[in-house]
């Protein structure tokens, strides 16, 4: 039974109430202004303390923050004011409303399939990361109710349909091409939604385990073809140099004669011993030794006086 695929986990929305950071502060000074200005005024203690709590609550419910790389969605009445920050803005009280905040950062999104089917009807498993950001605000808020989730669910579905229509050896082979024909699909589909896909990435295809050792076998196999291929050149080689070196020794008996005593020294020169071989040389030596014989033997004329 084939495996459901794995849906990415879409992180929580960043709380709204965060954005007052900096109205405690504010509220605290002018409370303590006001506390000071009745103090000093003791007759309008009470106004005083009053208008600072006045203001206090004011500075709570209007100064608002937002960070370098996040954007806020304001309505009033119920309709689009418009988009703030990054840095201090201000809303009216009770009548504006702080929809939503967005973060402009590229995110990262795992996206994976389980025993998807290959052009070819090969199953792999595909996990791969999205790499998006919103470059709209307004647009993200306003015609997507989770446009996070929706990112990460049309790059599910786009990452089904490429590996399906793919086949086995251009997943592995070609995943540069593979990567940027997802990103435009993704791109296609999500460019009026207000966001950007900066790229995807094929981190890993998984092949099932008995695919897996037939292409290790037909693997081995290339390689044991190439190596005899290999052994089978170098043994003609050798046989033609050979073959060279035979006719060689055979129009020149010397030099097979120097190769003999060569080899022989070679093979005992570290063992000390003595290899009588009966060899054509001995003959010629023989002869040598016979004409020294016959010269010695033959007695010298007296020089004459």
């Amino acid at each position: 039974m084939p495996a459901f695929p794995s849906y990415p986990t879409v992180l929580p929305r960043r709380s709204i109430s965060a954005m007052n950071s900096i109205s405690g502060p504010l509220a605290a000074v002018a409370l303590l202004i006001g506390f000071g200005c009745g103090a000093l005024d003791k007759a309008h203690f009470v106004v005083w303390l009053v208008l600072g709590v006045i203001a206090a609550v004011a500075i709570i419910l209007s100064v608002r923050l937002c960070a370098a790389w996040e954007r806020a969605i304001v309505l009033r009445a119920g309709r689009v004011k418009g988009v703030y920050g990054p840095g201090i803005f201000l809303t009216v009280p009770f009548l504006d409303q702080v929809a939503n905040v967005v973060d402009q950062r590229i995110r990262t999104v795992p996206v994976a399939t389980r025993e998807t089917l290959t052009r070819d009807t090969t199953p792999v498993d595909v996990d791969a990361v999205i790499f998006w950001m919103v470059h709209d605000p307004l647009r993200a808020i306003t015609e997507l109710d989770d446009f996070a989730g929706s990112v990460s669910m049309v790059a599910l579905t786009t990452l089904r349909e490429v590996v399906s229509s793919s086949y086995l050896s251009v997943l592995l082979e070609d995943r540069r091409r593979i990567d940027d024909e997802l990103r435009e699909q993704i791109a296609l589909k999500t460019q009026e939604w207000g966001v950007t896909v900066q790229g995807v990435e094929i981190r890993d295809v998984q092949l099932p385990a008995s695919l897996q050792d037939a292409m290790s076998r037909q693997a081995q196999a290339e390689r044991e073809k190439a190596a005899r291929v290999t052994l089978a050149s170098a043994e003609r080689a050798v046989a033609l140099e050979l073959a060279e070196a035979a006719k060689t020794y055979a129009s020149t008996p010397i030099a097979l004669q120097i190769l003999q005593i060569n080899r022989i020294f070679e093979m005992n020169k570290d063992r000390g011993t003595t290899i009588l071989m009966p060899t054509t040389m001995a003959d010629a030596m023989a002869g040598v030794a016979a004409i020294n014989l016959t010269n010695t033997a033959t007695p010298t004329p007296p020089a004459e006086a």
